[in-house]
């Protein structure tokens, strides 16, 4: 596998992430027949943002590094929110 192809999987990968973030809150929302954005989306986000931001770099394509960039900052402030002012339990 050559550099390229390696990079363009690692691409593939972030996108798959990143959209997977998107099933997962549609999921949730339609179980509790309300819009909710779960934990996981957070991760996803993170997980695929990450993922998109370094194979943002490799391409050095300055566009895609600040949108990718600036996702990752709201994704990481969210979870630190969560994690600093935890909902009480839903019964």
């Amino acid at each position: 596998m050559t550099a390229e192809q390696l990079w363009v999987s690692v691409g593939f990968l972030g996108q798959a992430l990143f959209s997977a973030r998107f099933l997962v809150q549609w999921i949730a929302s339609e179980r509790q027949k309300r819009s909710v954005v779960p934990l996981p989306f957070w991760f996803l986000s993170i997980g695929g943002g990450a993922t998109l931001f370094a194979y943002a770099l490799w391409r050095r394509d300055p566009v895609f590094i600040l949108g990718q960039g600036a996702g990752l900052f709201v994704y990481a402030r969210n979870l630190y929110l969560i994690y600093q002012h935890p909902r009480p339990a839903e019964s």
